[in-house]
């Protein structure tokens, strides 16, 4: 091959990135072809992302393969390139890279005989530094990959943290607003009251918040401390042969030690303060929910979204393995069109349940669909190995303490409104902006498994 087309192939085989012979070569929608390094930095680096580097032309997808013939012809490229420069170097002999430990290092990595056994002797030198440094680059191939897949995780985690503050922030005005509506309920007389719960909530508020700060601010340092280790193992595996496999026990332990850290999220939750006279006064209107379990004979299947429901005769025997994500519900002996009303409902057996009121009070036929969506609900359902507090109107997540033992419901038909408290504290959860009930409401109760 002559000067000019060898020059002509190998630039070829040059990432346009780097300007060195390919790593792990990737060819995106647009036909261009990058080391995979090069693109994941480039593209988390640019004001643009998923565009082409060179064109500017949008790719549809982000996890490309491989490209095993790149890699193979860039790996012979640049093993040529290293002969070519070995021929006009002094050699380096081969009893002193032994003294050195280089090969004996390279003998145990890729377990071949030693220097002594070696059929010939004048080239091993030569011949297992190439074959170490390339089995080196390997191992730092996927040990980049684990770390790009880590990095891509710290970064969606960050993001949900950030979305997770903007939203505590959200409830706490919105929180703010429900504790100012019930202590109008109450009177001027517990106006101070009011204002010392409001302060305990914006303290504690504050501080929560800073955890969530500290939080995203520790998860961002080690998103930006996997992506520095991402680059330095790049630019290892661009160093020449020798400093390469002298390096290599360091990079990889910084590398092994930066996985090790992992952040703990913050899982936000405000304390339920006791509201003076809240029990006395409700208990004035505390009625028989008529919620009995001899009487659960329907099994309930929920959407995820709790918008819908299919109801049906209660199942005989073992449970299938598709009947077990079931959950039996019972509706209450009564229903209600007017007045007030104040129940409470035992939930110390389950801390998956829903409960509150709904319009339909249900029916055995196995075709019937229960509309949930204009349900007034309060759920505690398992998310990520922990249990959430939300409502179904409006549809909101509660960032406050779970109720332990019983929650107490209380329905004022005339003001349209639905509250539920912390019936073993005497605290407000939540209750929705008043409305105009449409139809008789009755109570409602659903135990979920775990």
């Amino acid at each position: 091959m002559d000067p000019a087309t060898l020059q002509a192939f190998q630039r070829e085989l040059t990432c346009p990135i780097c300007m060195n012979f390919f790593l792990d070569p990737v060819t995106i929608d647009c036909g261009h072809n990058f080391c995979r390094s090069c693109l994941c930095l480039s593209w988390e680096e640019a004001e643009t992302p998923m565009c082409c580097p060179m064109c500017k032309e949008m790719s549809e997808k982000t996890n490309f393969k491989i490209n095993d013939v790149l890699k193979k012809l860039a790996a012979a490229s640049r093993q040529y390139r290293l002969n070519q420069v070995t021929r006009l170097q002094e050699q380096v002999p081969v009893a002193q890279m032994e003294a050195e430990g280089i090969l004996n290092d390279a003998d145990k990595s890729l377990d071949c005989e030693p220097l002594s056994e070696c059929p010939q002797p004048e080239t091993h030198g030569h011949t297992m530094v190439e074959c170490a440094a390339e089995e080196s680059r390997e191992k730092l191939l996927k040990e980049m990959n684990t770390l790009w897949e880590r990095f891509q995780e710290l970064k969606n985690n960050v993001t949900q943290e950030i979305k997770k503050a903007h939203s505590f922030t959200e409830y706490v005005s919105i929180r703010e607003l429900m504790i100012k509506a019930q202590y109008q309920k109450l009177h001027i007389l517990l106006y101070e009251e009011e204002q010392l719960q409001l302060q305990a909530l914006h303290r504690e508020a504050q501080e929560i918040s800073q955890q969530l700060k500290d939080s995203e601010m520790r998860m961002t340092q080690q998103k930006h401390q996997v992506k520095e280790t991402y680059r330095e193992l790049a630019e290892a595996c661009r160093k020449p042969d020798l400093e390469l496999l002298q390096d290599m026990g360091s990079v990889l332990e910084r590398a092994e030690l930066v996985q090790t850290l992992n952040p703990q999220r913050v899982n936000p939750e405000l304390t339920l303060w006791h509201i003076t006279g809240l029990t006395e006064m409700l208990y004035n209107f505390k009625v028989d929910h008529g919620l009995k379990k001899e009487v659960a004979r329907n099994y309930l299947r929920l959407s995820e979204d709790l918008r819908s429901a299919i109801v049906g005769e209660e199942h005989r025997g073992v449970p299938s393995h598709s009947q077990r994500a079931e959950s039996f519900a019972v509706w209450g002996a009564q229903t209600f069109t007017s007045g007030k009303h104040y129940w409470e409902v035992d939930v110390s057996s389950s801390s998956n349940w829903i409960l509150g009121v709904c319009y339909d009070s249900s029916t055995s036929d196995t075709s019937d669909i229960l509309n949930l969506e204009e349900a007034f609900l309060l759920a505690s359902l398992k998310s990520n190995n922990h249990y959430v507090l939300s409502t179904s109107v409006p549809p909101l997540t509660h960032y406050v303490k779970m109720p332990l033992s019983s929650v107490g419901v209380f329905l004022d038909c005339d003001h349209g409104t639905v509250s539920f408290y912390d019936a073993d504290i005497g605290s407000l959860i939540h209750c929705n902006d008043p409305t105009h009930f449409t139809s008789p409401l009755n109570p409602f109760l659903c135990l979920c498994p775990p």
